[in-house]
């Protein structure tokens, strides 16, 4: 089965981009959660976002995501993830800064029934109160 086509747009290369959205750098290593989890923090009614600035040469936005048990069994919290999933991917491109780590921790109930447009809302607001409005 072959992806649907985004629009009638070419890239760089010349090949037109599949619908398929962009791939996300994602933290893997429970350390990389650890030091964002001693990082900035902001909260939303629909998730937690952490911040940590790495201060390396690598200029790649990383992300990861976590759910707790409290959100539920491990359909609801897979669930959570997927959605955070698809507003980290709409939205870290625009608002996200080069060198840093994310954490989206997903929150018990809200994550899974918030309507996703207030859901990527959410994400934007967090981002610009963690690097400082303008």
């Amino acid at each position: 089965m072959i992806p649907p086509k985004a629009s009638d747009a070419h890239d760089a290369d010349g090949n037109t981009p599949s619908a398929v959205s962009l791939r996300l750098n994602v933290l893997k290593k429970r350390s990389d959660f650890l030091r964002a989890a001693r990082a900035r923090r902001q909260g939303t009614s629909s998730m937690m976002v952490q911040m940590h600035n790495r201060n390396d040469d690598d200029p790649a936005m990383r992300v990861g995501f976590t759910c707790s048990k409290k959100v539920g069994n491990a359909v609801a919290r897979n669930r959570a993830k997927r959605r955070m999933r698809e507003a980290a991917r709409a939205v870290l491109p625009e608002f996200g800064q080069k060198g840093c780590d994310y954490v989206l921790i997903g929150r018990f109930e809200a994550t899974a029934s918030r309507p996703f447009d207030l859901l990527v809302g959410d994400l934007r607001y967090a981002l610009k109160k963690l690097h400082g409005a303008k």
